[in-house]
C-alpha cells in the first residue's frame, strides 16, 4: 500500500472510530514494549479498540472534523509526546483498571526519569571488597562483613521526577533491583465532549454528597453574613427568629405556648432546683439501684450458707 493510501486508511480509522464510541482514553506510551501493546490489545478485545499514530497525522485528521464536531478541539493540547488513543463504550472505569494494569518491571536505566523513589535497602549485597569505593563515591555507608561489602543503613538512592545516573543505574542492576514498572498511563479522558482528568473516575458518590453538604453549608453562612435571603440559610432564619421571640416572651408579660414553662420555673426558683434534683437523682438511680440489688443478693446467698451449715439437703 502505497504511503498516500496509509494515510486515507489511517484518517478513515480514526473517523470511523470517533462516530462509533463516545469515549476515548488519550493514554501516554512510554517505554512500553510491542508485547504490552499486544497484551493490552487482547485484553481490551471486544471492549475496545486501541490506535496509534502520528501526532502530526492526529491533528491533521481532528483539524479536519472539527468543523463537524467543535469538541474534537479540546483533545489537540494532549496529543504530544508518545502517546495512543483507546476508543470503548464500556464502563470507563473497567476499562481504565485493564489498561494499567499491564505493567511490567524494568532495571534502572540511565538519563530515565524516576517515576517513583528508589531506596536501596541495609544489607549484605555479595560483592566483594574490591568496590567499596564505588559505594563511597555515591555516598552510601558499608562495611565489610564475612569478606563482602554489607550496607549499613537503608538509602534513599533516586528522588522522585529526578533523572537516573550512570552511577545509580549501575549499582541497582549489580544489586539486581529493578525499581520501575513500564506501561500504558490514562493522561486524560474525553467523554462525549467532555475532557477531563482520570482522576475523575475516583470520585465516589460519597465525596459528591460530602462536597454538597459544604457547598450547601458555605451558602447558609454567606446569606447570614451579608442579610440575604438563600434558600439553605431559611431553617438558619427560622431558628434564630424563634430565638428572639422565646427571648421576648421571657423578658416581657407576653407568653407564648413554648416559652410557658421556661417562664414558670423563672417564676418559681424551688421548682427548678426540684427539678433539676429529681433529673439528677434519675439519672444516679439505675447505678445505685443495681449496687444495691448486688448488696441483696449477696446477703441472701450468704443467709442460705449458713443454713444449710456447711451440709447437703440429704446429708
Amino acid at each position: 500500500m502505497a504511503r498516500g493510501d496509509k494515510k486515507v486508511a489511517y484518517f478513515a480509522k480514526l473517523e470511523r472510530y470517533l462516530s462509533e464510541y463516545r469515549t476515548i482514553f488519550i493514554v501516554e506510551v512510554d517505554n512500553v514494549s510491542s508485547q504490552q501493546m499486544h497484551m493490552v490489545r487482547r485484553s481490551l478485545r471486544g471492549k475496545a479498540e486501541v490506535l496509534m499514530g502520528k501526532n502530526t497525522m492526529v491533528r491533521r485528521a481532528l483539524r479536519g472534523l472539527i468543523p463537524a464536531n467543535p469538541a474534537y478541539e479540546s483533545l489537540l493540547p494532549f496529543i504530544k509526546g508518545n502517546v495512543g488513543f483507546v476508543f470503548t463504550n464500556a464502563d470507563m472505569k473497567e476499562i481504565r483498571e485493564q489498561i494499567i494494569s499491564n505493567r511490567v518491571a524494568a532495571p534502572a536505566r540511565p538519563g530515565a526519569i524516576a517515576p517513583v523513589d528508589v531506596h536501596v535497602p541495609a544489607g549484605n549485597t555479595g560483592m566483594d571488597p574490591s568496590q567499596t569505593s564505588f559505594f563511597q563515591a555515591l555516598g552510601i555507608p558499608t562495611k565489610i562483613a564475612r569478606g563482602t561489602i554489607e550496607i549499613t543503613n537503608d538509602v534513599h538512592l533516586v528522588k522522585v521526577g529526578d533523572k537516573v545516573g550512570a552511577s545509580e543505574a549501575t549499582l541497582l542492576n549489580k544489586l539486581g533491583i529493578s525499581p520501575f514498572t513500564y506501561g500504558l498511563t490514562v493522561a486524560q479522558i474525553y467523554d462525549d465532549g467532555t475532557t477531563f482528568s482520570p482522576a475523575v473516575l475516583d470520585i465516589s458518590q460519597d465525596d459528591l454528597l460530602k462536597r454538597v453538604a459544604e457547598s450547601i453549608t458555605t451558602v447558609a453562612a454567606i446569606s447570614l453574613a451579608i442579610d440575604y435571603l438563600a434558600l439553605p440559610a431559611v431553617p438558619h432564619i427560622l431558628i434564630n427568629a424563634f430565638k428572639d421571640v422565646l427571648a421576648i416572651s421571657i423578658a416581657t408579660d407576653y407568653t407564648i405556648e413554648a416559652a410557658a414553662s421556661i417562664k414558670e420555673l423563672l417564676d418559681n426558683p424551688e421548682a427548678m432546683a426540684a427539678a433539676a434534683a429529681a433529673a439528677s437523682a434519675a439519672s444516679a438511680a439505675p447505678a445505685g439501684g443495681n449496687a444495691a440489688a448486688a448488696a441483696a443478693t449477696k446477703e441472701e446467698s450468704e443467709e442460705e450458707s449458713d443454713e444449710d451449715m456447711g451440709l447437703g439437703l440429704f446429708d
